[in-house]
Parts: structure tokens; C-alpha cells; sequence
């Protein structure tokens, strides 16, 4: 039995190979690992990058290895039928004294089944495994004769991609190629793995978890409310206006005329010390004034940083859709969201915003956010409330009562303390597995 069958047969296998570690190293790779390779001047890096993010061209690619890997396996096959298993068949007619046509059928169907298990171990399994390992160096290796491929099977991409598309026409379906793109939600899944494999530290993936969600929060829930906002009247006596300049830890502080809906903009509390030093007495305020915008409560959160941008400045005043206004928001109220509470020599030591009980449960203030009380409810919360309390009292729909319970995340939540029209403090009771996950 001749040698150059089976060397054919190898050639074939290997050329499967290198067409299904292609379809695969194209679909795993990522453009974050191939950037460095694109910056240092790696040319092939360059145009495998640009492939990527075409999604024809991504579409062309992965049709020519689909196409390469069909006609290879169907060349083998082919190929192995006529010449070894026309040879081999005499050898099993005289071992095993078989009539002709019973040694054909066992030769073709011993042929058949030893070829596909060396097409799926050494022209499937291996090269995919080695592609999904290494996505970027299998595709940089195999990117050159998978060019050569596209040229050669252009006709056949073309008339097959085509009849693809018509038969998806009827559906709706509008093919847009292989877009290598993630939503949200698809993101935190893929920082959890990486954070499970080690690549991300506990600290890491939260801030990239707050990132993501920052996109869901609106300025409602990231202000400080109106009953908290420190604001001047326009009319205010010189002394009463700089006690109110050193009582506070702003910067700016807006100034109104009448009511606090009436927001006319805000001053400056350094022009106002220096005023007073180099004068004597403070000008009115309306002639210190700085615009402030204004921005709706329901906007985005990630939205608001580009109109402070814009408006360069770091505050803005927050409205209802009546023009009432609901509070403040300013560029350390996104910082708190992504970083959590930051320490400022300036700022006068708060008590904390959780204390643990006896009883192993946790204490949280009801004027809490409700994003910073996500940690200790086991899992992020639903709805549009901006505080703890809030949560609490659109969850039961009504005002609780001391003693009252409500099921929030993964905690049970007990009102301790309650006013005319808030909740002042909650118990929060967490499981076992949640504490340890948040290092409480």
C-alpha cells in the first residue's frame, strides 16, 4: 500500500485544522489584548484588528473558514474511499475470507469510521482547544492563509453568504455580521468570572460593578435631598451669611431669593471671605452670583457628567418636571457612587452610616442611599427610590411603623425608628454567606 494516500490524507487534516483554529481564534480573540501588538507595529495585528471591527469583512473571514473546513472533510473522505479503502479491501477479503462485496463494505465503513475520529481529535478538538487558549497568537499565525483562502473561495462566499441572506430575508432578519460587543448586564457576568479566576481583586471588581451601574442611576438618587441642602437667601445680614460660610464644608453654596425654589445661583465662599477681609462688609450677593444649571431629576447619571462638562462647572441644582426644586447634585456625589465616602480634613466627622447591634444585626441610617445600603442588603435593589427609607416605604406602600419587616435583596430589614414622614433607622438582618462575601 502506497505512503501517498495517507500523506494526502495528513495534508487534508491539517488543513482542516488550521481552518477551524482560525473560526475559532477569530470569534475569542480581543481587541484589548491585540492593541499593545498594534501599537508596537505589528502589521498583521493592524489589519486583523481592522477585521474585527468590520463586521462584513469578520463575516467574510468565518464564511471561508466554514467553507475551508466543509470542502476539506468532504475531500478527505472522498479521497480516502477511492484509494485506501480500494486497497485495503482485498487485504480483509483474504484475512477474513469474506466475499468481495462484504470486504468493500467493511473496508469503506472502516475507513469512514477512522477518519472521522481523526478529523474530530486532530482536525477538531486539538486546534480548537489551542485557539481558545491562545485567541490573538492562533489568530496572528493563521491570519496570512486565511487571506489566501478568502481570495480563492471569493465566488463561494459570495454565492453562499447570498443565498444565506435570502433565506433569512422572510424572517426579519437583517444579517449585520459578528460585532464583538457587550451589554451591561453581559459585562458584570464577565468581571464576575474574571474575579473568580483570580484576574480582578474584590475592591477591583466593585468599582467596575458601580461603573456599569452608574448608567441606571438617575440624579434623584445620587443628590443631597432639599431638606439637607445648604443654601443662602439673597437678603441675608453679613454675619448671619459668614457664620452660615464657616458652619459649611461647600465650596459653592446657591443663593435664592424668597424660597429655595426660587434659585437665583451660586456664590463662591472664597469670593465671600475675601471680600469681607479686603472690604469690610460683604456685597450683595446677587453681584457675586454664578450661574448654576439646572438639570431634571430623572436624568442620567452618566449623563450628567458631560453637561457639567459642558457647563464647566461641578454642581448643579435638580428639579422636578414642575420646576421645584429637589436638591443638589455635584461631581463628589458621582465620586461617592464609584469610590464610596471619601475622608476630607474639611468636613466634619459624621457618625457612621452602620453600627452593629448586639443581636449580629446592622444598624443603617433610613436617610442612607440606596445605592450606598446595596452591600449590606446582598445584592443591588430595584426601583427609583434615592434613600433606605425610601425603598422601604415603596416597597410596603405606606409609612412603617416601628417593628415593621420587609424582605429587601437578600436581607430582612426591621424599622427601629420612624418620623412624621421618614424612616430614621432600619436593622438589617443579612445572611451568613453575604457577610462573608462583603468582609462585614
Amino acid at each position: 500500500m502506497s505512503l501517498i494516500p495517507w500523506v494526502v490524507i495528513a495534508l487534508l487534516t491539517a488543513l482542516n485544522a488550521l481552518y477551524v483554529a482560525a473560526e475559532f481564534a477569530a470569534v475569542a480573540s480581543k481587541r484589548s489584548a491585540l492593541m499593545p501588538l498594534v501599537r508596537g507595529g505589528d502589521a498583521r495585528a493592524a489589519v486583523f484588528m481592522q477585521m474585527l471591527t468590520d463586521g462584513v469583512a469578520l463575516d467574510r473571514y468565518i464564511a471561508a473558514c466554514q467553507i475551508g473546513i466543509t470542502l476539506s472533510s468532504l475531500v478527505a473522505g472522498a479521497y480516502a474511499q477511492s484509494t485506501i479503502a480500494q486497497d485495503l479491501a482485498p487485504v480483509l477479503e483474504r484475512l477474513f475470507a469474506l466475499e468481495l462485496g462484504a470486504a468493500q463494505s467493511l473496508s469503506a465503513g472502516s475507513v469512514l469510521l477512522a477518519l472521522t475520529a481523526l478529523q474530530v481529535v486532530l482536525g477538531e478538538l486539538v486546534p480548537k482547544s489551542l485557539a481558545l487558549q491562545f485567541p490573538e497568537r492562533t489568530a496572528l499565525a493563521t491570519f496570512t492563509p486565511m487571506r489566501w483562502s478568502i481570495s480563492l473561495y471569493r465566488f463561494f462566499i459570495w454565492f453562499l453568504n447570498g443565498a444565506g441572506f435570502l433565506l433569512l430575508r422572510p424572517f426579519g432578519i437583517r444579517p449585520g455580521g459578528h460585532p464583538h460587543v457587550h451589554s451591561p448586564q453581559e459585562l458584570e457576568l464577565l468581571f464576575a468570572e474574571s474575579r473568580r479566576a483570580g484576574q480582578l481583586t474584590p475592591e477591583m471588581h466593585g468599582r467596575l460593578q458601580q461603573g456599569l451601574r452608574l448608567s441606571r442611576r438617575t440624579v434623584r438618587q445620587l443628590m443631597v435631598p432639599r431638606s439637607q441642602l445648604v443654601a443662602i437667601e439673597a437678603s441675608t445680614p453679613d454675619a448671619d451669611i459668614l457664620r452660615q460660610v464657616l458652619d459649611s464644608h461647600y465650596s459653592r453654596m446657591p443663593v435664592y431669593r424668597g424660597t429655595i425654589d426660587q434659585v437665583l445661583g451660586s456664590v463662591s465662599t472664597k469670593d465671600v471671605v475675601a471680600a469681607y477681609i479686603t472690604h469690610g462688609e460683604i456685597p450683595p450677593l446677587v453681584k457675586m452670583l454664578r450661574p448654576i444649571p439646572f438639570v431634571p431629576a430623572g436624568l442620567p447619571a452618566d449623563r450628567l457628567v458631560s453637561l457639567l462638562r459642558h457647563e464647566r462647572t461641578s454642581k448643579a441644582i435638580v428639579v422636578d418636571e414642575y420646576g421645584n426644586v429637589q436638591g443638589m447634585i455635584s461631581v463628589d456625589d458621582l465620586l461617592v457612587e464609584l469610590f464610596g465616602e471619601l475622608a476630607d480634613e474639611l468636613k466634619v466627622a459624621a457618625t457612621s452610616s452602620a453600627e452593629m447591634l448586639l443581636d449580629g444585626r446592622v444598624k443603617l441610617r433610613g436617610s442612607m442611599r440606596a445605592a450606598a445600603a446595596e452591600p449590606w442588603l446582598g445584592q443591588p435593589v430595584d426601583g427609583t427610590a434615592a434613600t433606605l427609607g425610601g425603598l422601604i416605604v415603596g416597597k410596603l406602600g405606606h409609612l412603617p411603623a416601628p417593628g415593621e419587616r420587609v424582605q429587601l435583596g437578600r436581607a430582612e430589614v426591621t424599622v427601629l425608628e420612624v418620623s412624621q414622614t421618614a424612616v430614621l433607622s432600619v436593622a438589617v438582618l443579612q445572611r451568613a454567606a453575604v457577610l462573608e462575601e462583603e468582609g462585614v
